[in-house]
């Protein structure tokens, strides 16, 4: 059976890598970390998150880096607050803004709701100008139910885009098989996932995934973001994310480790390719 990696014009044991930047638009401090990461760093990809404060200025500082859509369903923070851009009252949580936890979205969300609002993220996107390369889903709200999945997968499948996608060990812990839904409606995702524990904070995971990289194209994901008053002022995790930050785009440790274990790095848009042209 043809690989990924061949599909994509590799040898079948290539090891390739996507560096992806979440949380684009989340801040000021995360546009900065993301596009200076991207920029001058070796992240790859990111994504933005359409209905936060600061996706607007995204968009302006936007150069056509490798960008694809946060799908949002959460504002997590209990001072700093965004809803969804469409009328979806199933998805506000009586606090100014969408639920903090995921939870809360599974139990109350209307899923016409949800599919309404997350198709107009993606719509925006695309209308600010973003050339987007794939999807994703904010804390994970949209992987871990299978009537939350079936939305995410109908996006992936109507706009031609790649998903990001959890590892197969996690469906048993989810109880359906989503990595083989997705390929039968053929979706591409990367072969492998690296999760980060404590969610913010990716320094160790991935010096250990790239040590240990396997076959095929692993995403890792970053949260990387300027060290600002603002970002202090909101983000208990807030040095987890300058520490994102500083490895992805200062830290000579991080490319000579990816040198030295023969590692390519890729974003996105090969695999958005690769399944447009219907690969």
């Amino acid at each position: 059976m043809t690989t990924l990696a061949e599909r994509l014009g590799y040898p079948a044991d290539a090891r390739l890598l996507i560096i992806n930047c979440d949380d684009l638009g989340s801040s000021h401090a995360a546009n900065v970390g993301v596009y200076e990461a991207m920029r001058r760093g070796l992240a790859t990809s990111a994504t933005l998150m359409v209905p936060c404060p600061w996706a607007r200025q995204a968009a302006k500082e936007y150069l056509g880096e490798d960008v694809g859509v946060h799908l949002t369903l959460n504002a997590e923070y209990d001072l700093y607050r965004w809803g969804p851009i469409t009328t979806a009252p199933s998805l506000l949580d009586g606090d100014g803004g969408f639920p903090r936890t995921i939870t809360d979205v599974w139990d109350h969300a209307d899923l016409d709701e949800v599919r309404r609002e997350l198709r107009a993220q993606i719509e925006r996107a695309i209308l600010w100008g973003f050339d987007v390369s794939h999807l994703d889903s904010h804390m994970g709200t949209l992987q871990l139910r299978p009537e939350f999945f079936d939305v995410y997968l109908e996006l992936a499948v109507d706009f031609q885009l790649p998903l990001r996608m959890a590892g197969r060990s996690a469906e048993q812990y989810v109880g359906f098989p989503f990595r083989s839904l997705a390929a039968e409606e053929g979706v591409v995702f990367p072969d492998h996932f690296v999760l980060v524990t404590n969610g913010v904070g990716s320094r160790r995971s991935i010096e250990k995934a790239i040590f240990d990289l396997r076959p095929g194209v692993t995403e890792v994901y970053v949260h990387p973001a300027a060290d600002t008053p603002e970002l202090r002022a909101f983000a208990p995790d807030w040095a987890g994310r300058v520490d994102d930050h500083h490895f992805v785009t200062h830290d000579a440790g991080l490319k000579a480790l990816v040198d030295r274990a023969g590692v390519e790095l890729i974003g996105f848009r090969p695999l958005r390719d690769l399944m447009r042209a219907g690969g």
